[in-house]
């Protein structure tokens, strides 16, 4: 135990020192001297500065400009980036499959792409650095009406003359030029791929292989084509699924109330009736010009329906009971209630059509009415309303369409209505009819969510038309029970996938244009029966593997339907048929990819990582289309990220001027001031930092912070690698064992590190990883243990023990860092591979694996007693804010107690200026007592302190008190490691002149 010191040892210290000197002296053969007679001390200062030892490297503290780009263009070059993808698929290990979800080649990139195709390399080069064979095959979606319009905007007037093959020529044209530029920009963010290796749903066998899966569906029945209502846009003629929608939420639209003359009131209303010509069933609706239309009014079975007494008209309505006052003050009136019935009471009520003589319309029943808005009762226009056509299959009511593709009324509308576009002058007109019919009670326009073309940002309206379906309905029972079993990041979206499945009863996939797969089928001219079975497709399949779809437009018909297949299939001369004129749904295109891109890993990928927006699109597609072929979900695991926006959460648009370029963030902008260029590393590190399923903001506050965090990287390590330019790990490494405590603690403290960052890369939480690198370079590395190390560093001989082993732990830890940052910066990592002084390994940081922690480094003990340490050390510092602590010397006054014992591994001794103790407190001495020393002056100041130590998992808890006094150092400040520790201003202290011992003179 150490006693209680009674005095200064002053002098005993000081007759060390010249001991110390003079046996530095006779060694170098007295080349120092203890004091300088006469010349320039800060000649002898400048010989000192010499001595220590300081970081050297030629590694950039912060390149940029022309040399950041130039440094990661060269990084890619010499550290085969381009070759990293065919290297790691010819070694062995398991397999990770991540399928890349085919970005649409219609447009230049943007930072849409980049957020996914930087979070899709970040899982694949984690993954392959763990050792796994990654299976990563990026892709493209080339057809569809996107392409097509845009290359048909290129082509002006001339577009109106071109043929159907001349529009496909150049729509795939387009869609080249378009993937190039992707490619490289793709390739310039650093995603690791065999980029000469990609697929194309426009490839021959791709096509091919898509009519397969289209064949397959149609055998088992979950294909067949039918007459109902879809989505249909009038802007690009053709009909859309729900995944081609927008909804844009602040579409204005004509809202009105209108009567339902009740010629035949269902008989419980009979007696209350009275005269039946002044009794009107009230419905609401959003769209007039369904109206002409109606075939019946939907009422719900099992709620309260009243008749009432308008008491400004005196007439009798029919409507929701629920919905009374809310209906009478949009109305500006009062109702008086005049019977109650329940809805199933209706039943064989018949109104008159309120704007076309002579036609009747029924009241049914129906699950689809509420009574959340309206009047609880439904205008039931099966054309045009996807549950209207419900009721009209369930009761055999006429689903014609009185609007042809363009939107507008057809001949069958009336002379009144024909040729009026229907959401404009054709609504008008409509509002016209019932008003002079006396039928519209009023009109209010109304702000709601109403669905557009994604592609040209119009309306859209709900048709009848015939169309090809997916029986969705007979599919997603089994998909729900097998997306059940899927992990979802996060797990809310799992509620949006089942409900948007839940709500899909059939998928529209035929499209009335001409870029893209023809469904493979014939007509009859005559009878319009479609012609397909295994004859046709046998031959069709053939026909597209060897000349692609193109074959469809290009071959004449005999040749597409010959005569032996007509004889097969029992029909007639070719003549009496024609070809089909839809192609497939582009969902159907990509939805099929798992049957191409997996096939050789049984048609399951390990990740599906895309935007939110593929809840409704790419999922449900590969979804569906998977389990109607194989009854097996082609995803084991789905990773859903937000979407972008600028800085102030809007969303981005090259009308608003806020578009965020991926290009112009690398590269720079015309501007360098306003638009610097920031390199691929930082905009890999923004995308990292993107929190899963939340919008992702981007702007130049934003890359800025991403930028200095990098940077704040990078001087991490580059003072990591300026530490080490003389230490060779294969003879300079200290063990474990024989390290100082606190070095000790860091590889502690760099293994739970490591242990962390391996569970958030596994979890796809990359925002985390970058919280994790932050906090540990910043907290346990450039605050806490630079800090204390540097005096060590700097100061002791280049092959001290001690100074060997903080370089140990320097080495570890810069090894640690580099790999666990290497999969969201490659260009960063690979930059400080190529710089540490061991260059043993192989070119890339990337064949070499992933981190090295060894679970050895756990010392839960040595935990204890440093943080005891630092406890002591905060109350310490804390007491002199903005000072230098080398200005004092510290006593610290403990007990007999646990924390006592933890104290002296750090110091032996009572007093030290070089324990280990001492160097935590980054004091010039450290003094450790068991009781307060009795010649204390009066007026000394005491620090108190608590520390609970837990040992053994908690098996060993105690509290203990410590106090700490401050008193400013008695030495003078040694000219070289300018700790108050010499007995001169001009002579090094004992430390020192030992470290220099033979390496110096005058």
């Amino acid at each position: 135990m150490i006693p209680a010191l009674g005095g200064r040892c002053g002098p005993l210290l000081a007759g060390k020192l010249r001991a110390a000197a003079a046996a530095a002296a006779a060694a170098t053969g007295g080349r120092y001297r203890l004091s300088v007679a006469s010349g320039s001390s800060s000649q002898e200062k400048n010989k000192f500065r010499e001595t220590v030892l300081l970081p050297r490297t030629d590694f950039p503290m912060r390149p940029s400009g022309r040399e950041l780009l130039e440094k990661e263009l060269q990084i890619q070059r010499e550290c085969g980036f381009s070759e990293l993808y065919s290297w790691q698929r010819n070694r062995k290990g398991k397999n990770f499959c991540l399928h890349d979800g085919p970005p649409y080649a219609n447009g230049d990139p943007h930072v849409g792409h980049a957020l996914n195709k930087v979070l899709k390399d970040i899982a694949n080069r984690f993954q392959m650095m763990r050792g796994s064979r990654v299976h990563f095959v990026p892709g493209w979606d080339c057809h569809g009406l996107p392409i097509e319009l845009k290359a048909l905007a290129e082509c002006g007037e001339e577009a109106k003359t071109l043929s159907p093959i001349e529009i496909r020529q150049k729509a795939k044209e387009f869609a080249q030029r378009t993937i190039e530029r992707q490619r490289a920009a793709f390739i310039r963010w650093g995603v690791m791929a065999d980029w000469d290796k990609c697929y194309y749903t426009y490839d021959k066998p791709y096509e091919a292989k898509q009519l397969k899966v289209f064949h397959k569906m149609f055998d088992k029945g979950y294909i067949y084509r039918d007459y109902k209502p879809v989505f249909w846009s009038p802007s690009t003629r053709t009909a859309l699924a729900e995944a081609e929608l927008e909804y844009n939420q602040q579409h204005i639209s004509r809202s009105v109330y209108v009567k339902f003359p009740l010629i035949k009131p269902p008989s419980i209303l009979s007696a209350a009736t009275g005269d039946v010509s002044s009794v009107h069933a009230l419905i609401w609706t959003t769209q007039p010009w369904t109206i002409p239309a109606n075939q019946a009014v939907s009422y719900m079975p099992n709620a309260q329906y009243s008749l009432v007494k308008c008491l400004n008209t005196e007439e009798l309505y029919l409507l929701g009971t629920e919905c009374i006052d809310s209906v009478a003050t949009i109305l500006s009136t009062q109702f008086e209630i005049v019977q109650t019935v329940r809805g199933s009471d209706l039943e064989n009520g018949v109104c008159s059509h309120p704007t076309i003589p002579g036609r009747e319309s029924q009241l049914l029943p129906a699950n689809h009415v509420t009574m959340a808005k309206g009047t609880g009762l439904v205008h039931t226009a099966p054309a045009h309303g996807m549950e209207d056509y419900g009721v009209a299959s369930h009761h055999k009511l006429s689903v014609d369409a009185l609007v042809d593709e363009d939107g507008f009324f057809t001949e069958a509308a009336g002379f009144e209505l024909q040729n009026k576009y229907v959401l404009n002058e054709g609504n008008e007109t409509v509002i016209h009819m019932l008003h002079g019919a006396n039928m519209l009670l009023k009109e209010v326009e109304i702000k709601h969510s109403y669905p557009y073309d994604w592609r040209t940002k119009k309306p859209v309206i709900i048709r009848s038309s015939k169309q090809w379906f997916i029986d969705t309905a007979s599919i997603k029972d089994r998909a729900q029970e097998l997306l059940k079993k899927v992990q979802l990041i996060p797990q809310s979206a799992m509620g949006s996938m089942l409900a948007t499945l839940d709500r899909r009863t059939y998928w529209c996939i035929s499209r009335q244009r001409c870029w893209g797969v023809p469904i493979p089928v014939f007509y009859h001219k005559e009878t319009g029966e479609p012609l397909i079975n295994k004859y046709t497709k046998e031959h069709l399949i053939k026909l597209v593997e060897e000349h692609g779809t193109d074959c469809w437009w290009t071959l004449p018909l005999d040749q597409l339907l010959t005569k032996e297949i007509l004889e097969k299939s029992g029909g007639s001369d070719v003549s009496n048929y024609v070809k089909g004129e839809d192609i497939l749904d582009i969902w159907f295109d990509s939805g099929i990819s798992w049957s191409y891109v997996l096939e050789d890993e049984n048609n399951v990928a390990d990740v599906y990582l895309e935007g939110k927006d593929q809840l409704g699109g790419w999922f449900q597609s590969s979804m569906l289309t998977s389990v109607a072929v194989t009854k097996q979900i082609p995803y084991r695991k789905l990773i859903i990220h937000g979407f972008t926006l600028n800085e102030t959460g809007e969303k981005m648009s090259k009308s608003m001027g806020n578009v965020v370029d991926p290009d112009v963030i690398i590269n720079g902008g015309l501007d360098p001031n306003q638009d610097p260029p920031y390199g691929a590393d930082v905009l890999r590190w923004w995308a990292a930092e993107s929190n899963v399923f939340t919008e992702v903001m981007i702007g130049q506050n934003i890359l800025q912070a991403a930028r200095d965090d990098v940077f704040k990287l990078r001087n991490t390590l580059r003072f990591m690698l300026g530490n080490l330019f003389n230490f060779d790990p294969e003879t300079d490494a200290v063990p474990g064992e024989q390290m100082l405590m606190v070095d000790q603690y860091m590889l502690h403290l760099l293994q739970d590190y490591s242990t962390k960052v391996t569970e958030a890369y596994t979890e796809y939480d990359f925002g985390k990883v970058n919280r994790l690198v932050l906090a540990f370079i910043n907290r346990e590395l450039s605050n806490f243990y630079f800090s204390i190390i540097k005096d060590r560093l700097y100061c002791e001989d280049e092959k001290h023990p001690k100074r060997l082993s903080c370089q140990t732990v320097l080495d570890e830890a810069l090894d640690v860092i580099t790999r666990s940052v290497a999969p969201i910066l490659p260009h960063l990592a690979e930059e400080v591979f190529q710089h540490q002084s061991n260059k043993n390994e192989p070119l890339s940081v990337f064949r070499t694996g992933w981190i090295k922690a060894s679970s050895v480094w756990k010392k839960p003990g040595v935990v204890e007693a440093i943080e005891g340490a630092c406890a002591i050390r905060d109350s310490f510092l804390s007491s002199i804010p903005g000072k230098n602590s080398t200005e004092y010397d510290v006593t610290i006054i403990i007990e007999p107690t646990l924390l006592l014992e933890l104290m002296e591994q750090l110091q032996g001794e009572q007093k030290s200026s070089t324990s280990q103790l001492n160097e935590l407190m980054m004091a010039s001495h450290t003094t450790l007592l068991t009781s307060v020393p009795r010649d204390l002056p009066t007026d000394t100041n005491f620090i108190d302190g608590k520390f609970v130590i837990n040992l053994e998992g908690g098996d060993i808890i105690e509290e203990s008190s410590y106090k700490v006094i401050i008193q400013s150092a008695t030495k003078e400040r040694c000219p070289r490691c300018k700790k108050y520790t010499s007995e001169s201003a001009l002579t090094p202290c004992p430390r020192c002149l030992e470290a220099i011992a033979g390496k110096w003179s005058i």
